[in-house]
């Protein structure tokens, strides 16, 4: 029952035309039919140990409901991503462009962590269907042949980000497979 609440919770939350959901800002360096090459900038994320999709977005969004030291609620943002880490899947929210080391609050649930994310140069592709591991695995492995071809450099491994919730229609929704990459070896 937990689970279908979250996924509902998610869903509302994502794809609910009365709230704008902030999105983390890039620019399109490059783009190709296949994929683009965009610049990030620092940002600030949470990130949670996921044993499962939804075991790690509960821990996330208990964060930004108010499960913080501030009892704060944050406005969820996009995307959702997940990436492996030290051969351990791990779920990250970003926070608003509004909080910065210095305001944001700490987690109250030890195995919730605020981590700043470097800027860099990333290639991504863009999907539409449903977030599946499978689906990824496609698209992620499509992205990772271009680069190659492309003689580009990946510098981590790759990231899975959601931008719409599990009730949005599949042919609606918007999945990305990124790779961070060595900008030297892309122009």
């Amino acid at each position: 029952m937990k689970k279908i609440i979250s996924i509902a919770v998610l869903g509302l939350i994502i794809t609910s035309n009365a709230m704008a959901v902030e999105e983390v800002e890039y620019e399109i360096i490059k783009a190709n039919e296949v994929y683009e090459v965009r610049k990030y900038s620092d940002r600030l994320a949470i990130e949670t140990l996921s044993t499962n999709q939804n075991s790690g977005f509960r821990k996330l969004f208990n964060y930004i409901s108010g499960s913080n030291q501030k009892k704060e609620e944050i406005k969820m943002t996009a995307p959702v991503t997940q990436v492996k880490k030290n051969g351990k899947m791990t779920m990250q929210f970003y926070l608003p462009s509004k909080f910065n080391k210095g305001n944001v609050p700490n987690p109250t649930n030890s195995d919730v962590k605020v981590l700043d994310i470097k800027g860099g140069y990333y290639a991504v592709i863009k999907y539409s269907g449903r977030s599946s591991d499978s689906n990824f695995i496609k698209h992620k492995d499509i992205l990772e042949e271009e680069l190659k071809n492309n003689n580009i450099l990946i510098l981590g491994p790759p990231i899975k980000a959601i931008y719409n919730g599990p009730f949005t229609l599949p042919m609606l929704r918007r999945n990305e497979a990124m790779f961070e990459i060595d900008i030297k070896t892309a122009t």
